[in-house]
């Protein structure tokens, strides 16, 4: 015949079951916690897609009436503003800047150009490096380009992180260039 349990032991396998199914209940929360961030991570994933698609489909500036031979163009002058080369290169600067910081960049170097030969034929470059999200870049390459006044970019070397698994966050060095036209 089976003899009696010690209470000792019975304790100690009520203890044991009880700590196994804390931990059960420990680890499915955890387990929950780390798929509600996915979750949410790849929300606003979505949510920024949506919004530089959105941005990307409304037109820069509402359309003009008045018989324009230009059409929808975007208002504004052509060539960069300033009554000197240097104000010029400010104003470069201070649009591309403003671009980089309206889809949540930052710049973190900056150089205006206005010692090279097309400084003669009125043209300013300037090469500045930024971070921006990967997903902000196709917005900011087009805002660059399809406003006033009229900017080019010649120059695009891009480096993703390898620090974070989703790179989310990039270094952009942009060689961006403009006309100035001087007070004539």
């Amino acid at each position: 015949m089976i003899g009696k349990i010690p209470a000792k032991l019975t304790w100690m396998i009520g203890a044991g079951a009880v700590a196994g199914y804390a931990a059960v209940i420990a680890l499915s929360l955890v387990l929950t916690g780390m798929a509600l961030a996915t979750i949410a991570e790849q929300r606003a994933s979505v949510a920024a897609s949506e919004a530089t698609l959105a941005h990307m489909e409304r037109p820069a500036v509402a359309p003009k009436d008045d018989g324009s031979p230009l059409g929808d163009a975007p208002a504004g002058s052509p060539f960069l503003q300033g009554e000197t080369l240097n104000v010029g290169g400010a104003a470069l600067l201070q649009q591309v800047a403003t671009d980089i910081h309206a889809v949540g960049g930052n710049v973190f170097s900056s150089q205006v150009n206005i010692d090279s030969n097309g400084v003669k034929d009125g043209w300013i470059g300037l090469t500045v490096g930024c971070e921006i999200e990967q997903s902000a870049l196709q917005a900011l390459l087009y805002n660059i380009e399809a406003g006033m006044p009229f900017l080019f970019i010649d120059q695009l070397m891009v480096q993703v992180s390898t620090a974070g698994a989703d790179g989310s966050r990039m270094r952009v060095l942009l060689g961006v260039s403009g006309q100035w036209r001087n007070g004539k």
